[in-house]
């Protein structure tokens, strides 16, 4: 019995192999190169420290600080909150948004209320709020500085 040999991979005259037809397995297109690859990781990567740093410094200042002082239950239907805004800059206004809640956590009365611009950094603030039914706390749900 004997072997045929193998036959290799096609080639031309030359000895170069054949190129597949065209359009057979697909477009052939040259990828980008590798210069160009690592170039585009670099700028990526730039790009997304400085999103971190600029996060990361936004988050750092606090412009306006706030701390629930208490509650007191008036009735059905009123709930008078306490509570401390510190800004850095007493100058400028501030809004806060307090907020009573009834026995479910379910919100019951909101109201915003102004800071007005004073000499000291930390303020003390008592604000009536109607509610809609009995609640049972009241807090400061945000604060902002308003100009």
């Amino acid at each position: 019995m004997t072997t045929q040999p193998t036959p290799g991979p096609a080639a031309t005259p030359s000895g170069a192999p054949l190129a597949p037809p065209p359009g057979r397995y697909g477009r052939t297109t040259a990828g980008p190169s590798r210069r160009l690859v690592v170039v585009a990781l670099a700028a990526a990567g730039l790009a997304g420290l400085a999103l971190a740093v600029w996060l990361g410094l936004r988050v750092g200042v606090v412009p306006v600080d706030w701390h629930d002082v208490g509650f007191r239950v008036e009735g059905d239907d009123l709930i008078e909150v306490t509570f401390d805004v510190t800004r850095p800059d007493p100058s400028r206004p501030a809004s806060c948004v307090v907020e009573a809640l009834n026995e479910g956590h379910a919100q019951v009365g909101v109201v915003t209320v102004d800071v007005a611009p004073s000499e000291a950094t930390r303020v003390r603030l008592t604000t009536p709020l109607r509610t809609s039914e009995l609640a049972v706390s009241g807090t400061v749900r945000s604060c902002r500085l308003t100009d």
